[in-house]
């Protein structure tokens, strides 16, 4: 459960002060973009602080204030569709009201969740809605059709407006030829937005507005594409951007765009992955009554608040598979980061039997609940996953696992999958395969994310979970089927197996948790034993070298959500050190509570998890060396003995150097009443162990 923060109380005449305050700096800033004069529609969140302001009359904008501070300035928002109606009128409003939910959320960073918002409905021309939601943590809002009539929709508009030129992380798309094309994976930019790339970019982006962080973010993305941000100087829609304040020159914005409906498609021949080879001169085939995405601007005064926000899941649709005690997360000793490099063996290591039985024969050892195949157990050419490469007899590889208590995850291409996504999840279910790891979407257009919909969809009738990989940030999917237990759309462990070498890979470790989590678990693949340096790495393909510490590695296990987690590196390198790979491989996947002590969003994190009466704290820092002292107030009350994973003194020089020691007797102890200071090296790390 999320820790509850110390609240300050006011007297009922401050509190009532406030609110009036609120109210006039709400009524006051629509009056410069709203000439008629017409009162504007207002919403407050629970705790009064957050007041969102809509605009009563063409065109629909919306603001947002925090503490009377604004955060978000007159931003226009609105559809527009192919037969030439504008959707961006409120013709009127209904009466606020509180919604409270409670929600289960398997799999998640806790295992219930309790939301309370104010919501407030618009009626809008050309039989939509606006359904906006204000909560302590942030706002919300998403379109609504009201009709049965099908439709198109040629653009949205979505605007984020800001005062002043703020800083902004923004993960630009790899592909400048073809921006909606590529596999969202990329490390941030740190960036005043006037100088943003030319580029557009892919969410979640955070914005820093006076010290309050503004993120955005979509939820409940179905049948319908995903949103990049681009700046109006830069975006092919710029030049229809209207918002009074930014064309006098006080602010700077982001807009929302989105990629077309594809029209045609081409495959590649290496992995016959589908690519969009034409478009629509439309973003959304409409079929009837529904709702869209929400737009999310998740709202933090801390950073260590950012990791725990729980907005994108809880606003997704609600568990359509039922049913989650099948759903097994766990741990898997993963094939192709280490290139099936395994040393000492006597056989030739690949993608062969006595490999692959090698690696059940490890993760049985070390409580390694799965092993994957990934490309290559049939051949990517052929497009046809339901023929397994001669090399293989797949049925005895899974009785051999199953005799040791290792079952299979089998990797695919999404629409390989998705072609014979009937016949193959009838044949490897039944033959004992207990998931799919899918490649290589690297695209959210309707059709694509429509595909991904419907890939979960059956795999849950089977009893298949999923990993998705080459995929766009998450949308709350992992809510609606809790089948789909992690996503990539994070430049995780493979980035380092390949140039540039000035990438910086232990800062993007201590950023993307905070902003990338927000939104979804994450599949970064981490557990490299070959670990280097900032003098001494260099990409290496077939034999790859983490940067920062052999503990920095470690602690992902606890940092990261992550319930189907890999173990990246070979076999034959963690048994040859036994300690360490056991202490690792018996951290839980799953945890009853997740806290976030300390951190600052690029520079460290400190993240405490819970799993029954046994805690784990770990942290990561960059390149910079530093101590960190941790409050140990989120404990319950008692003694703890502790084991301690931490960077050895040489870590600096030889980043493989670690610590490992665990502390029984009662002269060791902590409770809540200490702090615990922790030294960590340059891009180091630490895992605590507490137990009763």
């Amino acid at each position: 459960m999320q820790r509850l923060k110390k609240k300050t109380i006011h007297s009922p005449i401050i509190m009532k002060r406030a609110s009036i305050i609120l109210l006039i700096v709400s009524l006051l800033m629509p009056l410069r973009f709203n000439a008629a004069g017409k009162k504007p529609y207002s919403l407050t969140s629970p705790d009064g602080r957050i007041v969102v302001t809509l605009t009563s009359e063409a065109p629909l904008a919306y603001s947002i204030a925090r503490d009377g501070n604004v955060l978000v300035q007159p931003s226009p928002i609105g559809l527009t569709l192919t037969n030439g109606t504008v959707v961006e009128r409120a013709l009127k409003a209904s009466r606020p009201r509180r919604v409270t939910e409670e929600t289960d959320a398997p799999f998640w960073r806790q295992p219930h969740i309790s939301t309370t918002c104010n919501e407030l409905t618009l009626t809008l021309n050309g039989g939509f809605a606006l359904v906006v939601r204000a909560y302590d943590d942030g706002v919300a809002y998403r379109f609504r059709y009201t009709k049965k009539a099908p439709l198109k929709i040629r653009d949205e508009q979505a605007t984020f407006s800001f005062a002043g030129d703020p800083t902004a992380w923004l993960a630009y798309s790899t592909n400048e030829r073809n921006p909606f094309a590529m596999a969202f994976q990329n490390l941030y930019d740190e960036t005043p937005i006037s100088r943003a790339r030319d580029i557009p970019a892919f969410l979640p982006a955070t914005i820093d507005v006076n010290g309050t962080k503004v993120t955005l973010l979509e939820s409940d993305l179905e049948a319908y594409p995903g949103m990049f941000l681009a700046s109006p100087k830069s975006s092919p829609k710029g030049k229809d951007f209207k918002s009074p304040l930014l064309q006098e020159g006080t602010g700077e914005a982001l807009l929302g765009i989105f990629p077309p409906y594809p029209k045609e498609y081409r495959q590649s021949a290496t992995r016959q992955q589908l690519h969009v080879a034409e478009a629509e001169d439309f973003i959304c085939r409409v079929d009837g009554v529904r709702d869209f995405p929400w737009r999310v601007l998740a709202i933090t005064d801390d950073d260590t608040q950012m990791p725990l926000n729980n907005l994108v899941y809880t606003l997704a649709s609600p568990n359509r598979i039922g049913d989650t005690s099948w759903i097994k997360p766990g741990k898997v000793a993963w094939d192709w980061w280490n290139a099936w490099n395994l040393k000492g063996v006597p056989f030739k290591a690949g993608i062969n039997m006595p490999t692959y039985k090698y690696y059940i024969d490890f993760a049985a050892k070390n409580g390694i609940e799965y092993i994957v195949l990934d490309e290559g157990w049939y051949d990517p050419k052929s497009g046809d996953m339901l023929t397994v490469i001669p090399e293989l007899n797949l049925e005895e590889l899974i009785a051999y696992g199953r005799q040791k208590g290792v079952d299979i995850v089998l990797w695919t291409v999404f629409n390989v999958l998705d072609d014979q996504l009937e016949e193959a999840c009838q044949k490897y279910s039944a033959m004992g395969v207990k998931g799919f790891k899918v490649d290589f979407l690297d695209r959210n257009d309707q059709t694509g994310v429509e595909m991904a919909y419907r890939i979960c969809e059956k795999a849950a009738q089977y009893h298949l979970f999923l990993d998705y990989h080459g995929f766009y940030s998450p949308t709350g999917l992992n809510r609606t089927y809790p089948n789909l237990l992690n996503y990539e759309g994070v430049f995780g462990m493979e980035e380092v197996k390949w140039g540039p070498a000035e990438k910086d890979m232990p800062h993007y470790d201590v950023t993307f948790p905070f902003m990338r989590m927000m939104c979804g678990n994450v599949d970064f693949t981490q557990g490299a034993m070959r670990n280097a340096t900032r003098a001494d790495w260099r990409p290496i393909y077939y034999s790859p070298v983490s940067q920062g510490t052999r503990c920095h590695q470690a602690a992902m296990y606890v940092v990261l959500d992550s319930p189907f987690t890999m173990f990246c590196d070979t076999p034959t390198s963690y048994e040859a050190e036994p300690a360490y790979t056991q202490f690792v491989a018996s951290i839980p996947t799953v945890w009853d509570e997740t806290v976030i002590p300390c951190g600052r969003m690029g520079e460290y994190i400190v993240t405490a998890r819970r799993k029954g009466n046994t805690w784990y704290i770990a942290g990561l820092t960059d390149w910079r060396a530093r101590d960190i002292t941790i409050p140990l107030t989120f404990l319950p009350d008692g003694d703890y003995g502790y084991a301690l994973l931490a960077d050895g003194i040489n870590a600096d020089k030889n980043a493989e150097d670690y610590s490992l020691n665990i502390y029984k007797d009662t002269s060791r102890h902590l409770n809540n009443t200490q702090t615990f200071t922790q030294h960590l090296a340059s891009g180091g790390g630490f895992v605590l162990k507490l137990f009763k």
